[in-house]
């Protein structure tokens, strides 16, 4: 191996190491938000999904669950691929979003444009990047 190969291997790994913390951080956070700020999320799930409290709750745990399995080598692949499934569940609510203007009232209001932005292009991003740890 050449030593242009082994430089390159070795900074992706390291920028591939440093993402993972990232997203870590990222669902920790936002998972620990869900508990601590559910005014926030509330009204962000769909009317038509029954209790959306119970709901909030099991997404706060599923992120913060999965922040700490993609710090445990054992659990990475797992942990990834939670969060792929998670994200795919998430995409009623960024569909919802949009469907009501992208405004709750006395809660998030953006551009319905930002709206279309986080679920065509955001969210994808965001899929493919935990799906990056699902890989061996």
């Amino acid at each position: 191996m050449r030593i242009h190969q082994m430089i390159t291997t070795s900074m992706k790994q390291n920028v591939l190491k440093w993402l993972k913390y990232l997203m870590a951080l990222f669902y920790f956070l936002g998972g620990i938000n869900h508990f601590v700020q559910p005014e926030f999320y509330l009204p962000l799930i769909p009317e038509y999904f029954p209790e959306p409290e119970l709901l909030n709750l099991i997404a706060g745990i599923a992120e913060v669950l999965g922040a700490i399995g993609l710090l445990i080598p054992r659990f990475q692949k797992l942990a990834a691929w939670g969060i792929v499934i998670m994200l795919i569940a998430f995409i009623p609510s960024h569909v919802y979003f949009i469907q009501v203007g992208s405004c709750i009232p006395e809660g998030l209001c953006t551009e319905e444009w930002i709206g279309w932005v986080r679920l065509v292009i955001i969210h994808p991003i965001l899929i493919f990047w935990a799906w990056l740890y699902t890989r061996d």
